[in-house]
């Protein structure tokens, strides 16, 4: 059992657990929110194709489409060039280097300024951020391979 001879220290104790806790809480909910909206758009979806089913309407394909998530096979081949997975991916890619380069510029901008106060704490905050930068970094670079190596393989048509 922790033993707290001050109640100066389950105040502090307290506090750390209360700010970690809120972090955690906001993660798993930036996480999982936009899963449970779906879920819901889902189901009412599934309503509506329901309700059309027992009335004896046509379902439209693209409701259909939307809930297998499979491409609609009655589009137009004169139609423009929509896009493919390779093109996601470039898009991912990008995103995900700026992310990452903007976090390491963060780590620099931050390791500077508090390196004026303490030159040992600013190192130490400078390279976490900016290594934690590197995650996204690296991802999006894989991305880009992944969409090179797409592109080399299959022309668009």
């Amino acid at each position: 059992m922790i033993d707290f001879p001050d109640y100066g220290e389950v105040a502090g104790a307290m506090g750390t657990l209360f700010f970690w806790g809120l972090i955690v809480t906001m993660i798993l909910g930036l996480a999982l929110g936009p899963r449970y909206i779906r879920s819901r758009e889902r189901t009412k979806l599934y309503d509506l194709m329901r309700t059309a089913y027992e009335n004896g309407q046509p379902v439209p394909p693209e409701l259909i489409a939307s809930l297998s998530r499979e491409p609609i096979e009655t589009v137009d081949p004169a139609a423009p060039y929509r896009g493919s997975g390779a093109d996601h991916d470039l898009r991912r890619a990008v995103v995900l280097i700026a992310v990452g380069l903007g976090l390491g510029a963060l780590g620099l901008l931050l390791g500077a300024g508090i390196g004026m106060a303490s030159r040992l704490g600013g190192a130490i905050t400078g390279g976490v951020i900016a290594g934690a930068g590197a995650i996204p970094a690296f991802i999006g670079l894989a991305y880009l391979l992944l969409y090179l190596a797409g592109r080399k393989a299959a022309p668009r048509p």
